[in-house]
């Protein structure tokens, strides 16, 4: 199980190289940070950033058999769940919003300025947090954390658990599936929509055209997204109707949690961050005038 340790550690690294870097690329320019855009990829990052540092740690401290109080093992597991469903709202979010700027252009900057924008991530995390803090409070109150109480900290295997557990865990875990399944058709229903509205303007002719690809880099990110949770929950439903056993499960549920979970968080901020000609003009910036401050000692006269 140790090997499984070795994806969150380097997605961990290549998130904190570039995530914070993204960050300050946006929120150290005024144009840049007034965007709607901006400021949702932003959470967005920032929100994956906060989900592999934590995954990362109770993924080591269970390959080093660090076993946590039941106390830590629940505030790390609603950490995981808010940075989760931070990211998943977000990136519903983004596509809403995408959506708004091509069927609403001229009416965009009215319905959805900077300010509100700031408003809705305040209660996108408002609600990344409520969401997994109802159920937790729901499970303390029914006593059903029987995973913690056995000091197993593990997210698959917890996962692989809360099927076989209490009543409340089942409903609490279907409920979430419910939650996911209602992003991903807002999402596909917003693409769908986008697409035949503007299958008649010829933007669609060339496969390399900017909304070709465009479309295509957003259906990947997405893809990436929610495909893990839909094989999680796929998975969840074979081993409650006993078509896999529960060994096969938990190491379908290592798999997924381990690498088809976190490899999109750490590709993310390359495939779709960077491509923005705002951003990669701001960090070439940035690169260019900390390389003169470099170079500008050197060639000073002794």
């Amino acid at each position: 199980m140790k090997m499984f340790l070795i994806p969150p550690v380097v997605c961990l690294v290549a998130g904190v190289l570039i995530i914070p870097t993204i960050l300050f690329a946006i929120f150290s320019r005024f144009r840049i940070r007034q965007e709607t855009r901006y400021l949702l990829l932003g959470n967005a990052l920032l929100s994956d950033l906060i989900y592999l540092l934590f995954y990362t740690l109770s993924t080591a401290l269970n390959a080093a058999h660090v076993h946590l109080p039941k106390e830590a093992c629940v505030l790390l597991l609603f950490l995981l769940a808010a940075a989760c469903c931070g990211g998943l709202f977000t990136a519903a979010a983004i596509v809403l919003d995408t959506y708004i700027a091509i069927s609403f252009p001229l009416r965009y900057v009215a319905i959805l300025p900077p300010s509100r924008a700031k408003k809705i991530i305040v209660l996108l995390w408002l609600c990344s947090g409520a969401f997994p803090g109802i159920f937790f409070l729901v499970l303390s109150t029914t006593h059903s954390f029987v995973p913690c109480v056995l000091e197993i900290c593990s997210v698959p295997v917890i996962l692989m658990l809360t099927l076989n557990g209490t009543d409340a865990l089942k409903l609490c875990f279907w409920l979430s599936a419910v939650v996911v399944f209602i992003c991903l058709s807002l999402i596909f229903c917003c693409y769908a929509v986008l697409y035949f509205k503007t299958k008649q303007s010829g933007i669609w002719e060339s496969i390399c055209s900017r909304a070709s690809v465009t479309f295509l880099m957003h259906n990947t990110v997405l893809f990436f997204y929610f495909f893990p949770l839909l094989a999680l929950f796929v998975e969840s439903f074979l081993c409650v109707k006993v078509v896999i056993g529960p060994q096969t499960g938990i190491w379908v549920s290592v798999t997924v949690c381990n690498v088809l979970m976190i490899l999109p968080k750490a590709l993310f901020p390359f495939l779709y961050g960077l491509r923005y000609r705002e951003i990669s003009a701001s960090l070439k910036s940035i690169v260019k005038r900390k390389h003169l401050h470099l170079v500008s000692p050197a060639l000073s006269p002794s």
